[in-house]
């Protein structure tokens, strides 16, 4: 079998604390992205299930699969579930929901279940959009911004990086930090992902630079691209009295790059703050927040 060093492994977790049987309330909620699907059940507010897996080429079985793994062994059938919120690329293929929502309430929803109330600034790094996100203090969407142009949905780039270079996305953020304290090298393209992922692999010939770059320092060049890229989004989210790009109070991050040390660590540094964290997968927040909206 080939081995995907693009892919982030599969997961799945049921809760042996909690009976949904005797819960007052179950709803579910189902993100269904181009690369990978989450679904979550919640049982009167408490994560009760969830799963995370590879979107298939077939959309609908792939919402079949994650919400049937996410409720596991436990006997629940589609049926049981009081309400269910479907948000994501493929969410029209989630047949099953009695609620079909957009993704930034849904991120903004789920990050102030990972992260708490304090979260006003939610930056949902996927693998085809970034998007950042206000929140008010009461729990509402205040504004957000999408990216404009492909070069900052690189989430699907780090992955088509990581089957080139054979390097497991679980390890190629950490290697991009191992420089020795050196300063990140130059940043790759940022016009558009194509030429990004060219010029990252022209920097391993020798004669691309007078003094060759060293493996991590590859990688650090490439991630420091999409950090860059993704800054921009955020600073259209900036105060009013404009100046350096500027993070209203707390900051989380959400997404399959949130897990990407490479990316996030490289934001926080510029952005001189450090992101909140949860206990929680980040990929999970789009599911979560489909879940809450549902059953409100």
């Amino acid at each position: 079998m080939t081995r995907e060093y693009s892919k982030w492994p599969e997961t799945s977790w049921l809760s042996d604390s909690v009976d949904w049987r005797k819960a007052k309330t179950v709803a579910a909620g189902v993100d269904i992205g181009t690369t990978s699907a989450q679904a979550v059940v919640i049982c009167d507010g408490e994560l009760y299930g969830y799963a995370s897996i590879h979107t298939g080429t077939d959309f609908k079985q792939t919402a079949e699969e994650v919400l049937a793994k996410a409720t596991g062994n436990s006997g629940m059938t589609v049926k049981d579930i009081g309400a269910i919120g479907a948000t994501g690329f493929g969410k029209i293929n989630a047949g099953y929901a009695s609620k079909s929502l957009d993704e930034v309430h849904c991120h903004g929803k789920g990050a102030r279940f990972l992260y708490g109330p304090e979260v006003t600034t939610v930056v949902d790094l996927g693998a085809q959009t970034v998007k950042a996100i206000r929140l008010y203090e009461w729990d509402r969407v205040r504004d957000f911004m999408m990216n404009d142009i492909c070069a900052t949905g690189m989430g699907r780039n780090v992955e088509m990086v990581c089957d080139l270079l054979h390097v497991p996305i679980t390890e190629i953020g950490e290697k991009s930090l191992a420089l020795d304290g050196k300063t990140d090298p130059e940043p790759v393209s940022t016009t558009c992902y194509n030429f990004a992922s060219t010029e990252t692999m022209g920097l391993f010939r020798p004669e691309y630079r007078a003094e060759p770059l060293t493996e991590n320092e590859v990688y650090a060049s490439h991630l420091f691209a999409l950090a860059w890229r993704i800054l921009g989004v955020i600073g259209k989210l900036q105060p009013l009295d404009v100046g350096d790009i500027k993070v209203y109070e707390k900051l989380g991050f959400t997404g399959g790059l949130a897990k990407n040390s490479g990316v996030t660590k490289r934001i926080e540094r510029e952005l001189k703050t450090t992101a909140l964290t949860s206990d929680w997968d980040p990929m999970l927040a789009g599911a979560i927040g489909a879940a809450i909206l549902a059953s409100e």
